[in-house]
């Protein structure tokens, strides 16, 4: 049975949290886009830990959620990296890239996910 895009977007942030990503952040879109249902969007400070990220990310959801990224942008060296998962996007932010985009801030009105996570942004 799939994993519903609510599953996958914990899947993915519990994943991030492991690797000790800071800042994380899932955003219930389903509401107000039409792209996707969920953002989840995390920090990492520098390459290694992006990789250790993404590649944690891709397992989990894989062997949770039984399912595959549709697309991945940016990976390379990139300050932003991102995995395309249909209804679940999965954004991974260097420190800059992620204060340049303001991704939180342009969904302000979208519902946050309580995630529970050591890694969890705090609430504003």
């Amino acid at each position: 049975m799939a994993a519903t895009p609510l599953e996958l977007a914990r899947t993915a942030a519990m994943a991030a949290d492991d690797k000790k990503a800071t800042d994380i952040v899932a955003i219930d879109l389903s509401g107000e886009s039409d792209v996707c249902d969920y953002f989840v969007i995390c920090t990492v400070a520098n390459k290694p830990q992006a990789d250790a990220v993404l590649d944690a990310v891709e397992e989990k959801v894989r062997l949770n959620c039984n399912e595959k990224p549709l697309s991945v942008e940016g990976r390379a060296g990139s300050n932003w990296t991102l995995l395309d998962y249909g209804a679940v996007v999965v954004h991974v932010f260097r420190p800059e890239a992620r204060d340049y985009f303001r991704l939180e801030s342009l969904w302000g009105d979208a519902p946050r996910v309580d995630l529970g996570l050591e890694g969890a942004a705090q609430p504003e």
